[in-house]
């Protein structure tokens, strides 16, 4: 198969194609995305049975792609559904793949329909950049599909890569997601690393990016399988691979494993619950606080829990990327005491404040702190925090004016990847008022109500300048981003009472 542009957009279009046909039938971007994982692997698996490869691969006879395509009707949802089941209980990432599977095409035409249109290409012939292509254009999708619910396991993928732009991780090195979703952090790690421009790798750097680099934990079984799939189709691990996506909760246990870089997005909510059955029969949620000795501080708060696991995975000199909601800059009581900590161990020398409109899941104020964990010492390590305001008169949206690379090429600049010690600010108290990047000294910061690094310097222009205002779309974005994030803060005031 040739690999020219316009094949893969033909590709792509037809799975698009396929995906409104069975839409129809109320198959959802999410399951379509898992039956199109189940079949494409089985359909990889066969191509690398054959020659030129012909590895001896763990796939049953009776199981195989062969084994679908001669059916038909029934018989080929009957089989069907009993080849999931049977290849869940297998063993390396073709188990991991299939867990839990269940055949959610009902009708048999339509699922020989899809059987026939991935069979009619030859998958792996193409390069890991284009069935990556088709592959993250269906996971976009999937999360712009708000009723689902997969937006939050999606980070804007413009964001990532200037996380990873900020981070330049190193080859031989491990980089690790304690909350993967469908992990794009460890795609454009690898693309880092894996790029030219960046680094010219060795043999055994090339191995050690594909099968050591990567460590991560997603408990949501659709997702993890999607994750695992997405980094297969980029050539990360293989078919012999044992999976390094755990589905245990990161935030149980210190699994003692140290790393050199963690780059995540935790998942937004703040509470940790566990749901159980009462006496009554009836279903009661219960705050999950996790007693850990390596923990700071004991709270149900899942953010704060997951700034401190991150902590405590990262080596002595470990580095961090973390995107947290705003909360975590300003919280009283438990938030205080992990901000002074963080402050004290690591050296917190950036915060990026994120704009509204750039997440899929909507009512999030969030931003990205960069960290640098360091040995234990008297004296605080953070000696100053540079903030740079991407939030004030700042608007996007997802549909119209969704967040690129380049809106963050600014903040790059700022940040100074090469040389972090080289930083200039561009806020002048009277120069530049309206500069976005600002130092602000420990002491300052020591010195605010709680600690609080919720700082913001900027006039916000829709408050004074009427005649420039947002278009009515994005004003009504921001309006729905507010009134969610404002519901999230009582619905959770309302539940601590109705718990006390």
């Amino acid at each position: 198969m040739n690999s020219e542009p316009n094949n893969t957009s033909s590709i792509i279009s037809k799975v698009w194609s396929f995906c409104n046909t069975l839409r129809d039938d109320g198959v959802g971007y999410g399951d379509y995305l898992e039956q199109l994982t189940y079949l494409l692997f089985l359909k990889m698996a066969d191509e690398f049975s054959r020659p030129p490869y012909s590895r001896v691969l763990p796939i049953p006879k009776e199981y195989n792609w062969e084994s679908l395509k001669e059916k038909s009707g029934a018989d080929l949802e009957t089989h069907y559904t009993r080849l999931l089941l049977e290849l869940s209980h297998a063993r390396g990432i073709l188990g991991q793949i299939f867990t839990k599977s269940q055949n959610k095409i009902q009708d048999p035409a339509k699922l020989y329909k899809l059987i026939d249109l991935i069979d009619r290409e030859q998958w792996s012939a193409m390069g890991a950049d284009v069935k990556g292509q088709i592959y993250e254009g269906l996971l976009e999708k999937n999360a712009e599909d708000t009723k689902s619910g997969a937006g939050q396991y999606f980070t804007p993928r413009a964001l990532i890569k200037a996380m990873v732009a900020c981070m330049r991780p190193e080859p031989m090195k491990t980089i690790a997601d304690p909350a993967c979703g469908t992990g794009g952090f460890f795609l454009a790690a690898y693309d880092f690393i894996a790029s030219p421009e960046n680094y010219t790798l060795s043999q055994d750097q090339k191995e050690f990016l594909k099968y050591k680099t990567f460590s991560g934990n997603e408990i949501v079984a659709s997702t993890r399988r999607l994750a695992l799939m997405n980094l297969f189709l980029h050539n990360i691990s293989d078919f012999d691979s044992e999976t390094f996506i755990s589905p245990a909760d990161a935030l149980v246990s210190d699994a003692g494993v140290r790393v050199d870089y963690v780059l995540a997005n935790p998942p937004f909510g703040k509470k940790s619950s566990m749901t159980f059955t009462n006496d009554e029969g009836e279903q009661e949620s219960d705050d999950l606080t996790y007693n850990r000795q390596d923990f700071w501080v004991t709270t149900s708060n899942k953010q704060l829990n997951f700034v401190q696991h991150i902590r405590t995975m990262l080596k002595s000199d470990g580095r961090a990327a973390v995107v947290v909601p705003d909360n975590v800059l300003f919280e009283g009581g438990a938030g205080e005491t992990v901000r002074k900590k963080l402050m004290a161990t690591t050296n917190l020398h950036t915060i990026l404040r994120l704009p509204t409109g750039v997440f899929y899941k909507q009512g999030v104020k969030a931003n990205v702190l960069f960290l640098d964990n360091k040995p234990a010492a008297k004296e605080p390590w953070t000696r100053e925090v540079w903030i740079y305001d991407f939030r004030t008169n700042i608007h996007f949206t997802l549909k119209k004016n969704p967040l690129r690379f380049e809106d963050l090429r600014d903040f790059i600049d700022c940040y100074c990847p090469e040389n972090i010690a080289r930083r200039k600010e561009t806020w002048h108290a009277e120069t530049n008022p309206e500069g976005r990047w600002r130092r602000f000294t420990y002491d300052e910061i020591a010195g605010r109500d709680k600690t609080s690094l919720d700082i913001t310097w900027i006039k916000d222009q829709s408050l004074t300048d009427l005649d420039n205002l947002p278009d009515p779309d994005v004003l009504a974005a921001e309006i729905i981003e507010n009134l969610e994030a404002g519901l999230e803060s009582f619905r959770e005031i309302y539940s601590k009472l109705s718990h006390s």
